[in-house]
């Protein structure tokens, strides 16, 4: 299937929001809150380096990775494939494992049959044993199976469930799964936040309570919900973040307050700051993450930001396409010239194409800005550290839903300029061509340094006479939105 630019973008940012909320939150699981905002330094109980993800979004890429083959999740094959992920993740990669996850996990290895029917025979025995099996493990790492049937409610339902069922035999396991990868949906496909629109989903003689739960969420203050190592409970803290934070004006600094809330709801803080980074993530897209996080977020099994957007997307089209973004091996083009031109303003910073990419040496960059999508070997280039590789979500189109956030992607843009060069790094900044994003993010960088816009237009101009020096672009890189 094919997806418009727009609903690409929401798609892209549901791991990346994810990752970013586990990372925000590891340092204060089972901690005192954060007094101010909350940091990605790391610590936590892995303990986990700054920027480190946690299990919630290992577990969701044990998931992602086989949904991103093409596979349809409910099939015996992929929840197969799935049950194979998590038993080699908890052997080999595991840094925190809940304890519901962990009985599951180890004693399906002792039973017969296919791989998920021996996690999900292993799961009804814990839940005959105990009745508790309603823990957060299965919600929070559902947000990859919202992106699997984007256009088939019932197949989302299903695949959330059939996956919840794996390791939480609990209906309201299952349900809250339901409804999160629903809303996931929904996000991506119609741009809202909607928690409500599953509840036709859920188990039916749960619909009542769940439609109470969701109300005493909604617009509440997170953390006043009890344990929310509890599925409920994480759910609502989770959406009682996103709600209270919504101030209904559709700026992508919304996906920035609801995680700091989320987090603020203390006690499981890096699972309820997850799953509210992927609905955060859904609705407002990659565009709306900010560089400091971005630059940050890494994990097992060794990936990072670019690696969760090239598996994001994968999902959301029906699996990797060979050849085709995001899973295509390289962008650049051997027919489009190199630039290489230095920003009339400050010479450190070098405009460039897409094929200055390959010339890091000749430019004497220590830092790169990319405007334009990339390929799987194209990032880091060759030279650069992951962290000083920067990519940012910016299309050429005039309509506004081709860059929703377009005053804050080039605010971002240009605050990831100056901080390369305040640590000392001289940068390249290019798109595809060079003449319509490496300008418009030029001329906001020179107007951030304090420039009147009339002469940082035109200096670019001088320094680019090709440049398509118009449009919404250009105008909002100038004056702002």
């Amino acid at each position: 299937m094919s997806i418009r630019p727009l609903a690409m973008d929401r798609a892209a940012g549901v791991l990346l929001g994810e990752a970013c909320g586990d990372a925000l939150g590891v340092p204060y699981e089972m901690a005192a809150p954060p007094v101010g905002e909350a940091v990605m330094k790391g610590g936590g109980l892995g303990p986990y380096d700054p920027g480190e993800w946690s299990d919630d979004t290992q577990m969701t890429l044990c998931v992602a990775r086989v949904a991103a083959d093409g596979l349809d999740l409910t099939s015996a094959k992929a929840l197969d494939a799935v049950s194979d992920a998590f038993t080699a993740w908890l052997d080999g990669g595991a840094t925190d494992v809940g304890v519901q996850t962990h009985a599951v996990l180890t004693e399906a290895k002792s039973l017969q049959g296919s791989p998920h029917e021996r996690l999900t025979a292993a799961s009804e025995a814990l839940h005959d044993r105990t009745g508790l099996t309603a823990g957060n493990g299965a919600l929070m790492r559902t947000p990859i199976v919202g992106l699997s049937a984007l256009d088939d409610r019932d197949a989302t339902a299903r695949a959330a469930r059939a996956i919840a069922r794996l390791t939480h035999t609990d209906p309201l396991a299952g349900d809250s799964a339901v409804l999160w990868s629903e809303a996931i949906r929904v996000a991506v496909t119609e741009g809202r936040l909607d928690l409500t629109a599953g509840l036709d989903l859920v188990c039916a003689a749960n619909i009542g309570k769940w439609g109470d739960w969701i109300e005493a969420a909604t617009g509440s203050e997170p953390g006043q919900f009890g344990n929310n190592g509890f599925t409920v409970t994480a759910l609502q803290d989770a959406w009682a973040a996103i709600t209270t934070t919504d101030r209904g004006d559709g700026s992508a600094m919304h996906l920035q307050r609801g995680l700091q809330a989320a987090v603020r709801a203390g006690h499981d803080t890096d699972t309820v700051a997850a799953i509210a980074g992927s609905l955060l993530g859904a609705r407002y897209g990659a565009s709306a993450v900010p560089t400091q996080w971005r630059r940050m977020v890494h994990g097992w099994p060794g990936l990072r930001a670019h690696d969760l957007v090239e598996l994001a997307v994968s999902v959301s089209v029906g699996g990797r396409r060979p050849g085709v973004w995001p899973s295509v091996e390289t962008m650049v083009d051997p027919d489009i010239p190199a630039l290489g031109i230095p920003h009339p303003i400050d010479p450190d910073i070098v405009l460039g194409t897409i094929t200055d990419l390959g010339r890091v040496r000749e430019l004497g960059v220590q830092a790169i800005v990319s405007l334009c999508p990339l390929g799987l070997d194209d990032i880091p280039a060759e030279g650069m550290t992951a962290r000083d590789h920067i990519e940012f979500w910016i299309n050429d189109g005039e309509h506004e839903d081709s860059n929703p956030h377009l005053d804050f992607v080039l605010d971002d843009a240009s605050s990831a300029l100056r901080q390369f060069r305040a640590e000392g790094k001289r940068v390249l900044v290019h798109c595809r061509l060079g003449s319509q994003r490496t300008p418009a993010v030029a001329l906001r960088y020179a107007v951030d340094l304090g420039v009147a816009p009339e002469l940082a237009e035109r200096s670019i101009r001088d320094a680019l006479p090709g440049i398509r020096g118009e449009g919404r672009l250009w105008h909002v890189a100038a004056h702002g939105a």
